[in-house]
């Protein structure tokens, strides 16, 4: 990442955080704030990152109609953790490169690294305009992100306006600071504590493990051990105790048509990489 653009990020992230700061003002602070937080949070969260960004466009777990896709498209687009092209591509050599040389928050330059210092500071790993094109071709060659590419500060911006207009300050905050902060550290915990903390129930070559609360707070990704075992899998919840919310909506729209080629891991690849006997 070119220097300037490391420096950019470091300071936007810096005033994100700043800006949530805000929602500690007793006079920007009611119940409607808790309930725009919680719904926006789901949509470019939920919807947006893990179920669109990850598990659809990533990793081609399921097939998404195609309006439905562009519109959870857009709404992680509003998650500000990228573009789809640019989130895609680093997603990609990160399982590509996972925890060795080449992965662009590797976890064994250490959690603050992998959590947040992998986006600012210098980083050999983070890959060029050239990777990012390789990586993801497949939306490099789609004019819808291609789109999205050059509009995520913009539509923020406009989410702000609407925001203000419709709530005042107290809606910007918590809509747009305190939300992105949450789907901040909610994303890079499963970058970070996800490749430290929790179990391992699979054999990989990496670190990546299942820990439950941050499966919690991301909407199921933290069940990372079987994500990098099975990274084609629609489901990283595997066994009847990982709560998987993100899994529950793929059932949901496969139930309404909405969503078809559902990918799972069978039962003999689960036992081949599994620790000990059986499951």
């Amino acid at each position: 990442m070119h220097k300037i653009a490391r420096y950019l990020t470091g300071v936007g992230l810096a005033l994100i955080h700043i800006g949530a700061l805000a929602a500690f003002v007793p006079a920007l602070f009611r119940l409607s704030d808790l309930a725009l937080v919680a719904i926006a949070s789901y949509c470019t969260g939920a919807l947006g990152v893990t179920l669109c960004y990850h598990r659809v466009l990533t990793h081609r777990s399921l097939r998404l109609r195609k309006p439905i896709e562009y519109c959870f498209a857009l709404f992680g687009t509003l998650a500000l953790q990228g573009d789809p092209i640019r989130w895609v591509a680093v997603h990609r050599k990160h399982h590509a490169h996972a925890d060795h040389d080449g992965d662009p928050h590797n976890i064994k330059l250490g959690f603050k690294w992998a959590h947040v210092d992998w986006l600012y500071r210098h980083n050999i790993a983070y890959p060029s305009e050239e990777e990012i094109a390789r990586y993801a071709p497949d939306l490099s060659a789609d004019p819808f992100y291609r789109f999205l590419a050059y509009a995520a500060l913009p539509l923020q911006l406009a989410l702000a306006v609407v925001l203000f207009l419709a709530g005042g300050w107290a809606w910007v905050v918590w809509g747009v600071f305190v939300r992105l902060v949450f789907s901040y550290h909610s994303t890079w915990l499963v970058n970070s504590a996800a490749h430290m903390l929790g179990y391992r129930t699979y054999r990989t070559t990496d670190r990546s493990t299942n820990c439950w609360w941050v499966a919690l707070l991301s909407f199921g990704e933290g069940w990372h051990n079987n994500h990098h075992a099975f990274p084609f899998s629609a489901r990283h919840g595997l066994s009847w105790f990982e709560i998987d919310m993100t899994w529950w909506h793929v059932k949901l729209l496969a139930f309404l048509r909405l969503a078809d080629r559902v990918r799972l891991p069978t039962e003999v690849m689960r036992r081949r990489l599994a620790y000990g006997k059986g499951l």
